[in-house]
């Protein structure tokens, strides 16, 4: 495989950190810049952060790396690298202003952010799911006049949870979505160390959470048509978000009916034997086993199971026939691996295997 030249845009927050350490030994993909605002840049990085929050050591390679200023600095950021991976922390309005510029100046961008996901030639990428929603990004490009620069971008993070379960299942015609999720404080850019207030509570409001959680996944579950992605209209999707007191993993509790319920043995099936193309194509950051059962009444765990497959896999349990719905179980995943940075890399390994930041 190719090697890629990297940059980090929003390097010094939590998911920019996340990012650094899963590139730090990745085997296509190094990193040769990292950016951030006007007040970090010019500084060594290690300096520039206000606190490592990662539970494994700064990787020795950025800590004397001088950022540059993610606004100012675009076009000798391009000239350095072939994409980036942009994680910055600003309104919607800067953020999709900053990812058009790198677009526009050639430079592909893999986004963690919000900004893009509305936009209906712009991709949001589930590997597993949606790969093939990429091809809209050559429409994408004569819009913005680019040759190489595009954006593509990553859904929110809750969703990782329980939209591939559900997806796993769709031979038998998902109609009807709940979910509850309970999402940890990472979610927020925190800890329990920033934020206090969290300790031995519930909040039951995040921001924006439940319109994402709702509508995002009709744009993964769409169609490309006429160069842009017309979103799905099934199945309907309601749900209700609490930030629960957990510092990583997002969990979720399902209730789903179908066109054809199936049986519980059916749905095991489907889930052990669901894969996608990161799995045919034994990309890097890919888990061997997607989805991952728990015949055990009490898993998954947050503690116990987030970190499966490297935080890559999406964890369900609890299994059984509903009294309102066919079926309800809980889903598990890793909100900063599999939900933020862990799979905008998966994105960017896809989009390298189909050859997207070729030059």
């Amino acid at each position: 495989m190719k090697q890629y030249k990297v940059g980090i845009v929003g390097a010094t927050g939590m998911v920019g950190q996340r990012f650094i350490t899963l590139l730090e030994n990745h085997p296509w993909f190094e990193i040769t810049a990292l950016c951030a605002s006007s007040r970090s840049a010019g500084k060594p990085y290690s300096q520039a952060i206000k606190g490592w929050a990662m539970d494994t050591p700064m990787p020795e390679k950025v800590k004397d790396m001088v950022v540059f200023d993610a606004k100012a600095d675009v076009e000798k950021v391009a000239s350095m690298v072939d994409f980036v991976f942009c994680a910055i922390e600003l309104d919607k309005e800067e953020t999709k202003a900053i990812e058009e510029l790198y677009a526009k100046a050639e430079c592909p961008v893999m986004s963690n952010n919000s900004a893009n996901r509305g936009t209906d030639d712009v991709p949001m990428i589930i590997p597993e799911i949606n790969g093939d929603h990429a091809e809209v990004i050559e429409f994408q490009k004569k819009r913005l006049g680019t040759k190489r620069g595009f954006i593509a971008v990553k859904s929110n993070c809750s969703l990782q949870s329980y939209v591939p379960a559900v997806h796993a299942l769709k031979e038998f015609g998902p109609k009807k979505v709940l979910a509850c999720t309970y999402q940890a404080i990472s979610g927020a850019g925190k800890t329990f160390e920033t934020w206090p207030e969290m300790v031995d509570n519930v909040i039951p409001y995040i921001g924006g959470e439940e319109e994402k959680s709702e509508k995002e996944p009709m744009k993964i579950w769409g169609k490309v048509e006429g160069g842009k992605i017309v979103n799905a209209t099934e199945p309907s999707i309601t749900a209700q978000c609490l930030r629960v007191a957990c510092q990583d993993g997002h969990m979720a509790a399902v209730f789903a009916s179908f066109e054809k319920k199936p049986t519980l043995e059916e749905v095991k099936a489907c889930w052990a034997n669901f894969r996608g193309e990161p799995q045919e194509l034994d990309l890097p950051s890919a888990p061997k086993q997607f989805l991952h059962y728990y015949e055990e009444e009490n898993r998954p765990q947050t503690r116990l199971d987030r970190m499966t497959e490297g935080g890559m896999a999406v964890n369900i349990g609890r299994l059984r026939e509903d009294s309102q719905y066919d079926i309800k179980f809980v889903c598990l995943s890793h909100n900063t691996l599999r939900g933020a940075a862990g799979g905008a890399v998966l994105m960017a390994e896809l989009l390298a295997a189909k050859g997207y930041f070729d030059r």
